[in-house]
């Protein structure tokens, strides 16, 4: 019989092939290496291949398109339901196999070579970042066992006041402290350098790629939130319209309804949750700057802030971002503000 659909469970080592047929009987199923996954699939019939949205995902999807089958990367969680008895690899792959053929299932666009460079310089940027913010927390918890606080919140109050305590021979610290505390000051400093040099990267690849550049003609758009599009979503196709883009992103109300009854709850958070987040500070930034401005969309902001709590016009402006990015994105066009 004829497999139609196949479900992959990948992993480092170790692969798992589940085929089925159009009415979803096992056909075929195998454990395969990594140096017999390509060469097994050259010798199938064109069909359809799912797999897990996961580390390295998006290159396999990429091999195995360039041997002429349909590939299609489908959510962890939608998985789950669908996997019977109990967790193991042949188990997870016809579970993929089963929610493959659901009529209604989504599924995750495969990401470019292009995409995942933009991604990958995004994620070592936010580790920096990351590193950052634990060794500001660490220096001020530090500073508080000898009795120094810095009362001012923020990076800068840090930098200022930090070098200030090492140079102050009246307070508690010692020569061993001393030490310690100005190699750590130097390590921030020299983590500031980094993260600024990484921000230099992200703005010289925004330049030449025409996808960020049209996104950044929206409001509250910057490189940092442009990159973040085009890496998560690159041209826009794989999503309908911008209230399905919007909803991906997770900024739509999560429902919990029974009996007719309609229960609207906080957003969802479903998606990217770091492509959400840039989109909420921009919605933020869009929110400060709305009453200097006479464009619609300002204007709207404005009653927006009189009639809401904050955070939830945030969110209402960063859900009307995303639709607006999406459309800008996905019809080639810039962004044209529209005045009263």
């Amino acid at each position: 019989m004829k497999i139609t659909t196949a479900g992959l469970d990948i992993a480092k080592n170790k692969f798992h092939f589940y085929g089925v047929n159009q009415v979803g009987k096992k056909v075929k199923k195998r454990v395969l290496t990594r140096s017999e996954v390509l060469p097994f699939f050259s010798t199938l019939e064109p069909t359809l291949v799912v797999i897990e949205s996961c580390g390295s995902a998006s290159h396999w999807g990429r091999k195995l398109k360039e041997l002429g089958h349909e590939v299609k990367l489908i959510a962890p969680q939608y998985v789950v339901p669908y996997r019977r008895k109990n967790k193991n690899d042949f188990n997870d792959a016809e579970a993929i196999a089963e929610a493959a053929q659901r009529s209604n299932m989504t599924f995750v666009p495969i990401k470019t070579i292009e995409q995942q460079d933009v991604q990958m310089l995004l994620r070592v940027r936010d580790r920096h970042i990351q590193s950052r913010t634990q060794l500001s927390n660490q220096i001020r918890g530090l500073l508080a066992e000898y009795g120094l606080i810095i009362s001012s919140v923020g990076r800068a109050a840090l930098r200022k006041e930090l070098p200030e305590f090492l140079e102050d021979a009246e307070n508690d610290l010692t020569s061993t402290s001393r030490a310690l505390f100005s190699e750590l000051y130097e390590e921030l400093i020299q983590l500031e350098s980094v993260i600024k040099e990484y921000d230099k990267k992200v703005e010289g690849m925004v330049k030449l790629n025409d996808i960020c550049l049209r996104a950044q003609t929206v409001v509250g758009i910057g490189p940092i939130t442009a990159a973040a599009l085009y890496a998560a979503i690159g041209n826009g196709h794989n999503f309908s319209n911008g209230r399905h883009f919007s909803a991906w992103c997770g900024l739509v109300p999560k429902q919990h309804s029974t009996g007719g009854k309609s229960v609207l709850l906080g957003i969802t958070k479903r998606g990217n949750p770091y492509l959400r987040t840039l989109l909420n500070h921009g919605a933020r930034t869009v929110l400060k700057y709305c009453e200097m401005k006479d464009d619609k969309l300002s204007l709207w902001a404005q009653r927006l802030k009189k009639e809401k709590h904050y955070n939830q016009a945030s969110i209402a402006v960063a859900n009307k971002l995303a639709r607006i990015v999406w459309a800008v994105i996905s019809k080639n066009e810039s962004y044209q503000v529209d005045y009263v």
